[in-house]
C-alpha cells in the first residue's frame, strides 16, 4: 500500500510540474504598447483623407489608436504596426494631435487574474 501511495504522489508531482504550476511567470497577458514613429509624420492643414501607420511594439491584436484621446477604428497589421483612416475633417486646421495606442483589458481568473487596459506614451502628430 505504501508503494502505491508513493507512486501516486510521484505521479501527482510530475503532472503538476508538467502543467507549469511551479513556474514563476507572473505575466498577466499584456505588455505596455510603445510607439516608435508615425507615417506620415505630419500633414498640411486642409490635406485630403489619408492612412496613418503607427509603428512600435507590443500591440495586442485588439489594440486601438487614439487620436487626441478619441478611439479610432483600428486595423491590426502585426504586433509592431497598426493603421487608421484619418478623415480630411480631422486635419482641416493646423495643430498638434496626441497619438496613443491602448491595449485592451484582459479578463482572467485563477492565480494571476486579468490585466487592466494599458496605454502607450503619447507621440505628437503635427498638422501644419
Amino acid at each position: 500500500m505504501k508503494t502505491v501511495d508513493t507512486i501516486l504522489l510521484g505521479t501527482l508531482i510530475a503532472i503538476t510540474l508538467a502543467c507549469g504550476y511551479s513556474s514563476k511567470n507572473y505575466s498577466n497577458g499584456t505588455s505596455m504598447p510603445a510607439i516608435a514613429n508615425l507615417s506620415p509624420g505630419s500633414v498640411s492643414a486642409g490635406d485630403p483623407a489619408f492612412m496613418l501607420t503607427v509603428n512600435g511594439s507590443n500591440f495586442a491584436s485588439k489594440a486601438v489608436v487614439n487620436w487626441n484621446n478619441a478611439v479610432q477604428a483600428t486595423s491590426f497589421v502585426n504586433s509592431g504596426q497598426l493603421t487608421i483612416a484619418v478623415p480630411a475633417a480631422a486635419v482641416a486646421n493646423a495643430g498638434t494631435v496626441k497619438i496613443t495606442v491602448t491595449n485592451p483589458a484582459v479578463t482572467g481568473s485563477g492565480m494571476y487574474g486579468g490585466s487592466p487596459a494599458q496605454t502607450s506614451a503619447a507621440l505628437n502628430f503635427t498638422v501644419q
